[in-house]
């Protein structure tokens, strides 16, 4: 395989552009060997899923739209990035909000810290962010 494979989509911050980038991502894993039915493939749609509904839900209109890369680095790392153009970084909500919502970010990061990744965010040269999860790829290469 390649030293880097690489997929991106860049969809309207609308909440059903949350399934569509889930099954997106889901569709490129399967292709690059992950089968859809594993506790990996699982984890990873359910991470894509927070970070696109972030990306939709708290960037309060000043993001039309968002984008989703995915990366393959030598069959050993996965990254997961979604990008906005609202420039405030995501940060935890305070307990008493988080009774109806606002764990997902919490969610997020320990199914990356149970699977070996990292989370990280970093800015973008327009003035937005890029919220990214780094993976271990188990994958056997085919």
């Amino acid at each position: 395989m390649a030293d880097l494979q690489e997929a991106s989509v860049t969809l309207p911050s609308a909440p059903a552009s949350v399934s569509t980038a889930r099954r997106y991502v889901s569709s490129v894993l399967g292709e690059w060997g992950l089968p859809g039915d594993t506790e990996a493939a699982e984890a990873v749609r359910l991470i894509v899923s927070e970070l696109a509904t972030n990306a939709v839900q708290h960037t309060r209109g000043q993001s039309p739209t968002f984008t989703v890369d995915v990366l393959l680095e030598r069959d050993e790392e996965l990254r997961i990035g979604v990008t906005d153009s609202h420039p405030r970084h995501p940060r935890r909500l305070p307990a008493a909000v988080q009774q109806d919502n606002g764990r997902g970010l919490v969610i997020v990061r320990w199914l990356a810290a149970e699977r070996g990744g990292r989370f990280s965010v970093t800015p973008t040269a327009e003035g937005g962010k890029t919220v990214w999860i780094c993976l271990p790829w188990t994958v056997p290469v085919r």
